[in-house]
């Protein structure tokens, strides 16, 4: 199935890929897990234009040895793969040490709302339909990376603390106590946000999009999930508050 705009198509056939040799690293790695050729060579052409290296695998089984053992910074994954499906691919990569804090960004002809949610349950960072735009998803991974890497202003206050939780932003950790919080990307940055001003009401638009980035697909059902996990792994369902009709506050 055919699923590259004609963005994409225009931006392969421009150049060899070949001639990407020439441009300069930025020092990011991204796998690719997809098993559509056009496609796969559409992204790594205009990735590796972008200066980004790229990993390729062509089905779940060896998408998921290559993440644990090329380490990239950033994973596109399609849902549907040969050999291992990609919510398998995700959940084993969200349980894996090597890969748990990697940001994903789903890439997926699956768009129906169950699907999203989902994909987001299981540990996505962000999730993109085909077809797409190349230049929207490369805007979106570097939202991504600002996202998960936290500002120089932002390194003054290096650990957030209260109520006995503490989130430290330079090494992307959040702590119970002295207990390490098993948390993905997206439940870090949600508790990153709450804490940040505690007492205040965010609504779900917010935290989604400080969470996982402005214009992306809001779904009250997608926030309500990963608030609901987030309060398990935090031990008290107290902590992080309801707030009727607009969305979530902690606990002052």
């Amino acid at each position: 199935m055919a699923t590259e705009t004609i963005e994409m198509k225009e931006d392969r056939k421009a150049k060899q890929p070949s001639k990407t040799s020439d441009i300069p690293k930025n020092g990011h790695k991204v796998l690719i897990i997809e098993d559509e050729q056009p496609l796969v060579e559409a992204l790594v052409y205009n990735l590796e234009k972008e200066g980004y290296e790229t990993v390729v695998s062509h089905d779940g089984q060896e998408g998921l040895r290559k993440a644990i053992s090329s380490s990239p910074d950033f994973i596109l994954l399609d849902l549907m793969l040969p050999s291992l499906n990609g919510i398998e691919v995700l959940r084993e990569l969200r349980s894996n040490e090597r890969t748990k804090n990697t940001p994903i960004i789903v890439v997926t002809a699956k768009a129906e709302e169950t699907d999203q949610v989902v994909g987001f349950s299981m540990g996505a960072d962000d999730y993109v339909t085909k077809p797409f735009s190349v230049k929207v998803l490369l805007q979106r991974i570097k939202a991504l990376k600002r996202r998960t890497e936290p500002a120089e202003e932002d390194l003054e206050n290096k650990v957030l603390e209260h109520r006995g939780v503490k989130v430290d932003q330079v090494r992307h950790k959040a702590f119970l106590g002295k207990q390490e919080l098993d948390l993905t990307p997206t439940e870090y940055r949600l508790l990153e946000c709450l804490i940040r001003q505690p007492g205040r009401a965010f609504s779900r638009v917010q935290l989604m999009e400080f969470a996982i980035g402005e214009g992306a697909i809001v779904l009250e059902r997608t926030i309500d999930v990963h608030i609901k996990t987030l309060r398990k792994k935090l031990g008290n369902m107290d902590m992080i508050e309801t707030v009727r009709g607009l969305g979530y506050r902690f606990q002052e």
